[in-house]
């Protein structure tokens, strides 16, 4: 009994593995004179068609814009320039490095080793932080 079932599955999976293989490619991908700049304004809802979605989309997107102001075009070449890399601004200006205080510690007189050996007070310095840290851009403005 368990046999026949299997049999009968491995023949409806033959059958449609071939019937798969039977389609026509130019029935799954028509060829007519259609540019992909036509597919994509046809999908975008471009030029070539759309409707009144693509319409709507473009009141949507021109109620969001703003026209720009007379001090926006001249603020402009200033704030473009602090984003154009030169010598002179690329590795002082963008990253700043951030202060990295000395600590000073006096070690007082003590006793070290298994032979407890006496060792004079010292003061030595280590810095606060491990490793250097840099800031990002505009998170520090004073110069030290």
């Amino acid at each position: 009994m368990p046999r026949n079932w299997t049999d009968s599955l491995t023949l409806l999976a033959i059958a449609l593995a071939l019937g798969g293989c039977a389609t026509s490619k130019d029935e799954l991908l028509p060829h007519d004179d259609a540019t992909m700049l036509d597919i994509w304004n046809v999908g975008t809802g471009g030029s070539a068609g759309g409707g009144q979605a693509a319409r709507e989309l473009l009141d949507a997107r021109q109620s969001l814009r703003r026209p720009l102001t007379e001090a926006d075009v001249q603020a402009a070449p200033g704030v473009q320039a602090r984003y154009t890399r030169t010598a002179a601004n690329e590795i002082y200006r963008q990253f700043h490095r951030l202060p990295n205080p000395d600590l000073v510690m006096y070690v007082f007189p003590h006793l070290a080793g298994s032979d407890p050996v006496p060792v004079p007070g010292y003061t030595t310095v280590f810095p606060l932080y491990q490793r250097v840290q840099y800031a990002l851009p505009g998170e520090r403005v004073e110069d030290y």
